[in-house]
């Protein structure tokens, strides 16, 4: 296995290649992790300079059964075995104390490959550590700035998970789904002819990260029935075949349209409600608005009024305003593409949007 890093595919296989005894080093990755990518550069080098030991990948969300056993929150994140057992972890985006923990555990394997040196984090190549380096530099600047207060986080997820009667936070959306298991629970609802929203957690890693403390559930999808958490893909495939599922959210009609629409709009604190996303929007004005609100560094949700009939007929009665997009500012509604233009060619709307 000389110089390969192959992905593991089951639990039971890592338990099965564990057996051998032989020293391994497991890396827990995400493909929408740019530190995790980076990291596997410096991951697959080692494998080059231990050939005797065993490199493995694991996509630490795809594989929720793997990622509990070894108590992974976050990526990149590498287990290390020797003689069957877990040794050693290291949790982040450090090429040098990987190649040292992974030295410690080929050198004191029976294979007499030499413990590793302090500087063996060069062996990954000079460009690959400029790399995570500028990373990790990026990190702390990110850091160095004014964040979220973990209540603020809560109560924005609490909107969130409360914006809809039935709402599933997925990798991708119900169109193009991202992950076979968010693909499975999206074609469960739509079996069940259940109206649902949905939030992208890979457009987001605040709440990512955050919903995975708010409902004590490690991995995605989440559904959610009026605020309440179900499960994820297995649960929500369990209920359908006990018939389960189709009597518990038969409950989302308990909430009004019109709370419904306050609590959408009282979601963020800058809301548009628009034709597609911001980063696809689907008519013009939508896109003017969007770049009109980039432009001035503001944070904004949105809500793609065309995957949702309910939504976009209602809010136009609700908000006495007939067209989109639609933008509010603390729940209150500011107006539509003309006064937005208007307000951004004047040199007020950020002002407008932070009173």
């Amino acid at each position: 296995m000389g110089g390969a890093v192959k992905d593991i595919a089951s639990k039971s296989e890592l338990d099965n290649l564990r057996q051998s005894g032989a020293p391994i080093a497991l890396h827990f990755w995400a493909s929408w992790c740019d530190a995790s990518k980076q990291m596997d550069q410096v991951f697959s080098h080692l494998a080059t300079d231990f050939p005797r030991s065993h490199f493995f990948r694991v996509e630490a969300e795809e594989h929720p059964e793997i990622s509990e056993a070894y108590s992974v929150s976050a990526v990149p994140f590498f287990v290390f075995f020797k003689d069957g057992k877990a040794v050693d972890t290291l949790e982040g985006a450090d090429p040098s104390s990987l190649a040292n923990k992974v030295g410690k555990i080929a050198g004191s394997s029976t294979s007499a490959e030499p413990a590793a040196p302090a500087s063996l984090g060069l062996a990954a190549g000079p460009t690959i550590l400029e790399t995570v380096k500028e990373n990790a530099k990026a990190t702390v600047k990110d850091r160095a700035q004014p964040a979220p207060t973990t209540e603020n986080l809560n109560d924005r997820l609490e909107k969130l998970t409360n914006s809809h009667p039935v709402m599933l936070f997925m990798k991708g959306t119900p169109e193009e789904p991202r992950c076979g298991f968010s693909r499975q629970v999206v074609g469960v609802l739509r079996e069940e002819n259940v109206d649902f929203g949905s939030f992208d957690i890979l457009s987001d890693n605040e709440v990512r990260e955050g919903l995975k403390k708010f409902s004590n559930w490690p991995t995605f999808p989440q559904l959610y029935c009026n605020g309440e958490l179900l499960g994820g893909s297995d649960i929500v495939l369990e209920m359908q075949k006990s018939g389960e599922l189709r009597q518990v959210l038969s409950e989302k009609g308990k909430q009004s349209l019109e709370d419904r629409l306050k609590t959408l709009i009282n979601s963020e604190k800058v809301m548009l409600f628009m034709k597609g996303s911001p980063d696809e929007p689907k008519c013009g004005y939508s896109s003017k608005v969007v770049k009109a609100l980039r432009d001035e560094n503001v944070n904004f949700g949105s809500f793609d009024i065309l995957s949702d009939e309910e939504v976009r007929q209602g809010i136009k009665s609700f908000s006495n305003w007939p067209t989109f997009p639609q933008l509010y500012y603390k729940g209150e509604l500011v107006g539509g593409c003309d006064i937005i233009m208007e307000l951004s060619n004047s040199g007020d709307l950020g002002a407008t949007l932070s009173e």
